[in-house]
């Protein structure tokens, strides 16, 4: 079959063991690898020390410059069929070189999750954590109501910003159900630019039969990147109040903090009389969640679903986590869930101690988990041709479909005049 070339614009170098938009990236390239695609990965940012090597994989690595018009002869070259952005931000950096020099290419942005979301529920919580008293509960915020969230988030430059971006691009991947019903209900985006696409792990990191047992698993651990601010948040929330908590009731046990980049204010919080161990980086984060009992995330605020707990289940390690963490990875059929969810301090902690102390309780949890990773994130998966058939009409028929999209062109139009002849100014200023 004839390969076709895909370029796709990284917001940074993947780094699949350090962040879950770094796995993300990693499936995504697998699939489109799969289906007959010559992939080139092109980005502006420095590469991190943990970026994978995606040469060794078949991926062509290509440095790019904001502002500059070697990005257009470097296209212009490649001449790809497809062009995946990688967050709206670069969207918004290349998409008017894109649709200047190559206007037949096809534009798809990868939102990893919705920023403005993720920022207007922060907010949220920043604002109840200033009246709030001590008992922290996320059920006196309005962190699901989509009416509430459309008003306070359509506001916000962010958001304007963002949702725009989905709006110029021929069609945007979504992986949370709750993100695209928000999208098509509130703000209006058409359902044909939408492509629904979870989370994806083969199916032969489901060994069930090879986990750990309950008896040879100990202590907690929580696990997230330390630049990402709902991650950063979740340890604050464990180390000042749930952790002291836990640790009256299960003296010997510890909490292994695992995440990419901590910085000092994080590496500070590690107190070995606490058992609360600030371990950093892990080379390979299934192995040191399987060795586990179980998985603490209590997440705040956030959009998405969240790869730290896709992957506990996976492991075989219950997990106990907030709504804002389940967001949109429960089975719909029975709403259940592979540990516990718990919304307040007290709750939280209860949870986390019957989970890790009942061998049966645990047992129930684990399964459960196994169940909803096999039904919603492995693949084969229906989402997968779900894609290439939106994939394949939009590239038979790109005129077709571009002209139902009114908004999409107009905002492409003005957007990308106004950011053409900036970038053009910031060149011919960077020459002088």
């Amino acid at each position: 079959m004839t390969s076709k070339n895909l370029l796709i614009i990284g917001y940074v170098w993947p780094e699949p063991n350090s962040s879950a938009a770094g796995t993300r990236m990693m499936q995504l390239i697998s699939l489109f690898q799969a289906n007959h695609y010559c992939i080139t990965f092109a980005s502006p940012a420095k590469q991190g020390e943990h970026k994978i090597d995606l040469l060794a994989l078949g991926v062509k690595e290509h440095p790019i410059k904001l502002n500059s018009a070697c990005f257009d002869q470097f296209t212009l070259q490649l001449q790809p069929q497809l062009v995946i952005f990688d967050r709206f931000m670069m969207e918004e950096q290349f998409g008017w070189r894109i649709e200047k020099h190559l206007p037949k290419a096809i534009r798809i942005l990868n939102t990893e999750d919705l920023h403005c979301l993720r920022e207007t529920r922060q907010t949220l919580v920043k604002s109840y954590l200033k009246t709030a008293p001590k008992q922290m509960d996320l059920d006196q915020i309005p962190l699901f109501n989509p009416h509430a969230l459309f008003k306070q988030m359509a506001t916000t430059d962010l958001a304007k910003r963002e949702i725009a971006a989905i709006f110029r691009c021929d069609l945007t991947l979504m992986i949370s159900a709750f993100e695209i019903d928000l999208l098509q209900q509130h703000f209006r985006v058409p359902k044909q630019q939408l492509c629904y696409l979870p989370f994806l792990y083969p199916k032969s990191l489901c060994q069930i039969e090879e986990t750990l047992s309950f008896q040879s698993r100990e202590h907690f651990i929580a696990i997230g990147n330390f630049r990402h601010a709902p991650n950063w948040d979740a340890i604050l929330w464990l180390k000042h109040a749930i952790w002291p908590l836990i640790r009256q009731q299960l003296p010997q046990t510890e909490l292994h903090v695992y995440g990419a980049y901590p910085p000092p204010k994080a590496t500070q919080l590690h107190n070995d009389k606490q058992g609360f161990k600030v371990k950093g980086w892990a080379p390979d984060a299934l192995q040191v969640i399987r060795q586990a009992r179980v998985c603490l995330a209590p997440l705040r605020f956030g959009a998405g679903i969240k790869g730290k707990l896709a992957e506990s289940m996976l492991c075989g390690t219950p997990n106990v986590t907030t709504a804002i963490g389940a967001e949109s990875m429960q089975n719909q059929e029975d709403n259940q869930w592979g540990g516990e969810i718990s919304n307040n301090t007290t709750r939280f902690v209860q949870s986390a101690v019957q989970l890790y102390s009942d061998p049966d309780h645990w047992k129930v949890a684990q399964q459960t988990g196994f169940n909803i990773v096999q039904s919603r994130y492995t693949t084969p998966h229906p989402s997968q041709d779900t894609l290439f058939k939106q994939l394949t009409a939009i590239i038979q028929q790109p005129d077709a479909h571009r002209q139902t999209l009114f908004i999409g062109a107009m905002l492409n139009h003005h957007h990308h005049k106004s950011t053409q002849y900036m970038a053009q100014w910031i060149e011919a200023k960077n020459r002088d």
